[in-house]
């Protein structure tokens, strides 16, 4: 049964693995890119979001375990983003959402990804312009962030680390660990807020298939991190890419 799902769907198999071992090797988990795969195939709504979270927690447990140990991750700094966050991601994968609206949601959420990938390497903290923080500023970016990240199905790295680099709130390696970190503990507490919801359900042929396949591209990502490449060209091009579905999807739910 999961090798005939494997052969029915080896190209979303093939584009989670690039995804994962690209997106692993910046801290990121690639749930945008997951979401945006999936919404062009005919995987039901209502599942595309936990299978983007699952892929997410699998991508980034290598890299927070990795940050850990070289100890980039700042728990008190990162505490007020998370403390707001994880309860409101809860509360937004717990909602039922119709279609439609979770569609334009998504469209909505995957365009401004994309402008957040194509900037995000401009935007560079140095360690000697890392500014002190407003703790109910960052609890009330956590919150928002936590909250849309939820309903959409992502772990929201990829709206906090811009946002943390704008603001100039750490260097760029510790803006990476907070930005895994932060992915990490909303996509569990989102996937929690799906699961208790009655109409929670999952093809676990198919998503224990692209489990594996993330696994095995965040470790390589995680390996290959910035020593081997930089993945800015890369980074561009899955920015157009999202965009191109973001606004495909715009248009089919919105015209």
């Amino acid at each position: 049964m999961i090798l005939e799902t494997i052969l029915a769907n080896w190209y979303i198999i093939l584009l989670f693995f690039a995804v994962a071992i690209l997106y692993a090797s910046v801290g990121f988990g690639g749930g945008s890119s997951y979401l945006a795969i999936l919404a062009l195939t005919g995987v039901a709504f209502t599942q595309i979001r936990a299978t983007a979270l699952l892929c997410n927690i699998v991508v980034v447990s290598g890299n927070v375990f990795l940050y850990y140990q070289h100890k980039k991750i700042e728990v008190k700094k990162i505490a007020p983003l998370v403390l707001t966050s994880i309860p409101l991601a809860y509360v937004g994968g717990f909602l039922k959402i119709s279609q439609q609206f979770f569609f334009i949601l998504l469209g909505i959420t995957l365009l401004f990804a994309a402008i957040s990938m194509w900037i995000s390497k401009r935007i560079v903290s140095s360690k000697e312009h890392i500014k002190k923080q407003n703790l109910a500023k960052n609890a009330s970016f956590g919150g928002i962030i936590g909250f849309v990240s939820g309903m959409v199905g992502i772990g929201g790295g990829i709206f906090l680390a811009p946002l943390l680099h704008l603001t100039n709130w750490n260097t760029p390696k510790k803006i990476a660990a907070t930005a895994s970190f932060f992915i990490l503990v909303n996509s569990i507490s989102g996937l929690l807020g799906q699961y208790s919801n009655p109409d929670f359900y999952i093809d676990w042929n198919l998503t224990s298939a692209l489990l594996i396949t993330v696994f095995i591209g965040g470790q390589i990502g995680n390996r290959l991190s910035n020593t081997y490449f930089t993945p800015i060209q890369l980074k561009k091009a899955t920015a157009i890419l999202i965009a191109f579905v973001s606004i495909r999807i715009l248009m089919k739910y919105l015209l």
